[in-house]
């Protein structure tokens, strides 16, 4: 039974004295896990009864250590089912040391939690973005429903998160919420940062976190190719709000603008370039870097298309509807089109720097300064993914080529 507690009282006879006296000694048991310490009595070796774990005889001296140690088990028993009634997490540790007094200024991990998230969101557009906090509150759900149905518990201690603990969030997100390994890591990391406050108070004197190791997998980003995006140029949308969604996800293939940057795209952010050409100077909401982007050809004629449109907010530039508005109009766009891959404002993103840059010999440190990425690294991913589709391309000439060109080495030795 989870929660369930087991008292004992026992003696050491190694370390009795001259006399035959050993100290009585307290074990409590909480699903498997011992705490220990001594009660400070002294029995006579002779006389302890290990089974009942009491002093045998009816001395004065027997009744006194034997109402003293039933009194303990009384009260521990208590605060056991008091944690219970307040759905509050069991351990052996936490039992002993709320008999002894010491629990009180323990900090409950999910109150700390929620205290971040609370400064995080108070600085949302300051030190932060939108998305970032809205993770962070995600990752507390999760924690939240894994101490529920792991602990039976509404919070647990934070001096009480072990590796333990750690790993068996990995496998409950992975199983039980059915996050990929790569968005797993991403939640768990949220976490991490909870116990490095933690740890920078003293509530936890040891970092549990230094065994577990996750490396994020890499995974090959999907995009558009030029004959794709010419499918979605080509198809007649009758429906205004396809076409809308359309010209918005056409909008982020030739600028690399992420959703939150397109829908808070200004006129104010449309300048002349040092070319005196028109350029998008904007600064990422995700990371607050600066993004300069000079406007192709087919960004600027969307731009005109929505130049005096009365769907268009005050200010703003395109209308952008809600990102989950958006991602379902894109599904039916695909259908449409004829397109197999899941269309989103993000593989957007992917397009631009793939299909529209790297692959038309813009070069890498260009792309990753209009993408706005904090590391070159996050950028040669895309070169990674060119690579290999070259790679397969040419693996399928190569098989053309054995095929259809079988190269005679025999019949050009003999001729020699």
């Amino acid at each position: 039974m989870k929660n369930s507690i087991s008292i004992l009282f026992y003696i050491k006879k190694s370390k009795a004295d001259a006399s035959g006296n050993t100290n009585i000694y307290l074990r409590i048991t909480v699903d498997g896990r011992r705490a220990e310490m001594s009660v400070r009595r002294k029995v006579p070796i002779n006389r302890w009864n290990a089974e009942t774990g009491i002093l045998m005889g009816h001395s004065n001296e027997a009744k006194v250590i034997n109402e003293h140690l039933a009194a303990i088990r009384s009260k521990i028993y208590k605060i056991h089912n008091r944690f219970l009634d307040d759905g509050k997490h069991v351990s052996a540790d936490r039992v002993l040391n709320s008999y002894l007094g010491l629990d009180n200024e323990k900090r409950m991990l999910l109150e700390v939690f929620e205290e971040h998230n609370s400064n995080v969101n108070s600085l949302v557009g300051k030190d932060f973005a939108y998305g970032t906090a809205e993770r962070y509150r995600t990752a507390k759900k999760h924690v939240a429903d894994y101490i529920k149905i792991n602990y039976k518990s509404k919070d647990i201690p934070i001096a009480d998160v072990n590796y333990r603990f750690i790993s068996g969030l990995e496998y409950y997100l992975k199983s039980e919420r059915n996050c990929s390994h790569n968005t797993t890591v991403k939640y768990i990391t949220n976490f991490k940062k909870i116990i490095r406050i933690a740890i920078a108070n003293d509530w936890i004197s040891k970092d549990p976190f230094l065994r577990w190791k996750a490396r994020m997998k890499i995974v090959d980003r999907e995009y558009l190719i030029q004959e794709e995006i010419q499918d979605l140029l080509d198809i007649n949308l009758r429906v205004s709000r396809l076409d809308q969604v359309r010209d918005i996800f056409i909008f982020c293939c030739f600028t690399g603008l992420a959703y939150a940057d397109v829908k808070k795209l200004t006129i104010d952010d449309i300048v002349l370039g040092i070319d005196g050409e028109k350029w998008i100077e904007t600064k990422r909401t995700k990371t607050n870097i600066k993004s300069n982007i000079p406007l192709l050809p087919t960004a600027i004629q969307i731009l005109q298309k929505y130049a005096f449109s009365n769907e268009v907010s005050q200010n703003r530039v395109l209308p952008v509807l809600t990102n989950q508005k958006m991602n379902a109009y894109l599904k039916e766009i695909a259908d449409l089109s004829g397109i197999k891959k899941n269309l989103t404002t993000h593989l957007a993103r992917h397009t631009f720097a793939t299909t529209v840059t790297l692959s038309n010999g813009v070069s890498i440190e260009s792309v990753s300064k209009m993408l706005g990425h904090k590391s070159l690294r996050t950028t040669q991913h895309y070169a990674k993914i060119l690579n290999r589709r070259v790679s397969e391309d040419m693996q399928m000439l190569r098989n053309k080529f054995k095929t259809e060109h079988n190269f005679n080495t025999s019949s050009s030795k003999s001729q020699s």
